[in-house]
């Protein structure tokens, strides 16, 4: 019954042997008919489907999520003809991660240790549903799978998506939902849960990875030489002006009202199922710790543009669009007469989490064509980045 595209049952595109029969939660040696009474199993359980044919396609993803060990999507007809999908996620330890070797040592040790891998679970923990509102929701989760060696398989729902839309309204909807569910998200008892501090993951993010990943190459005046680059002397200095400020902008940011965020909120990781265009499904929740309110809206802003979906061109609208949106989000659930707050949040946490690290140097390996376009975008994101930050930091007062 289940055909795996021509991928063997021990590999399954995974880069480590596992049987099908594993990630689903059965004996790793069963044959091949105990691994299909497993799948019609999960099936049955899940979608309440009989089994008639089902087959495992293995999905491309970005090796630059370190949690993400595969994902997979399970697929097939019931015995009435009716095509059926489930989606399988496999979270990994970074110390699995592709690219742990391009850290120094040292940070090697400490981001194994230190970060969540396992946080996208707390989304389907009744503490943080209870705080999702209206039109916003999670897959349906189905079944959770410790495979052990430190990787765990999340079986959920796989969400049929409606067409991309070039609608700016869009954002707004989003900014609308995240700003009530971050509304929902301050309550001390949520905060309370976390064992980190306030602005535990965007701090370790801009002391660890933005002096490696983005100060050190605008320091480098030989790759500053380079004919993409040396008419943006200008950006590349206030740059480096304000990367002197990161510890200031860091501490700033753990003063102000806080929420436990969705924390990669790119309009990637809001879904809009075909069947449902007035929700939203969220997945892959990360940066779990609390974060100042607009913190959130930096990932909605920038996500499609590091896609090369949306044009660095339409983030000045996105931003007008998006940032009214969310407080009227705030204010809807009770939090109101922060729009200063918020303001300076979401400029300089976006300038921490995308506006050192965006340029895509490696492309001046391949100087072609559109490998020029796609550097102007980013060259163009961070200047944007810049200027907000610049624009929040001189007016700005608490209150």
């Amino acid at each position: 019954m289940t055909q795996l595209g021509g991928r063997t049952k021990d590999q399954l595109g995974l880069g480590y042997a596992v049987p099908l029969a594993m990630l689903l939660g059965g004996d790793p040696h069963a044959d091949e008919t105990c691994t299909d009474a497993l799948v019609a199993e999960l099936v049955a359980d899940a979608l309440g489907i009989t089994v008639r044919e089902a087959q495992l396609e293995v999905v491309d993803y970005s090796f630059g999520s370190p949690a993400t060990g595969a994902l997979l999507r399970l697929v097939g007809t019931g015995t009435d003809g009716a095509r059926w999908s489930l989606f399988c996620k496999v979270l990994q330890s970074p110390r699995h991660w592709q690219l742990l070797d391009q850290l120094p040592p040292p940070t090697q040790r400490q981001f194994v240790e230190e970060f969540p891998w396992r946080c996208e679970l707390e989304l389907w923990d009744p503490p943080v549903q209870a705080t999702l509102p209206p039109g916003l929701r999670a897959p349906r989760l189905h079944r959770v799978v410790e495979l052990g060696d430190d990787r765990v398989a999340v079986w959920m729902e796989d969400v049929r998506q409606a067409p991309p839309s070039s609608d700016p309204g869009q954002f707004d909807r989003a900014a609308y939902l995240l700003g009530r569910w971050n509304a929902r998200s301050t309550a001390p008892e949520v905060l309370s849960a976390c064992a980190h501090p306030p602005g535990y993951a965007l701090r370790m993010y801009a002391e660890q990875a933005v002096p490696m990943r983005g100060l050190g190459p605008l320091r480098d005046d030989d790759l500053w030489s380079h004919p993409w680059l040396v008419e943006h002397a200008g950006l590349r200095a206030d740059l480096l002006a304000l990367g002197e400020r990161i510890p200031e902008l860091l501490d700033q940011l753990d003063t102000l009202p806080q929420t436990m965020p969705h924390g990669d909120a790119s309009p990637q990781n809001l879904l809009v199922p075909a069947d449902e265009p007035d929700t939203l499904v969220v997945i892959d929740i990360s940066f779990r710790s609390p974060h100042a309110l607009g913190f959130e809206l930096g990932q909605l802003l920038v996500g499609l543009t590091h896609a090369g979906l949306v044009p660095a061109s339409m983030l000045p609208e996105v931003a007008s669009r998006i940032l009214p949106a969310y407080l009227a989000g705030l204010r809807d659930d009770g939090v109101d007469g922060l729009d200063n707050e918020v303001g300076y949040a979401f400029a300089t946490a976006a300038l921490l989490r995308s506006g050192f690290d965006s340029l895509l140097y490696g492309l001046m390996d391949d100087p072609t064509e559109a490998n020029a376009d796609t550097f102007a975008e980013r060259v163009a994101l961070c200047r944007f980045l810049a200027d907000r930050a610049l624009a929040v930091l001189g007016p700005w007062q608490r209150g």
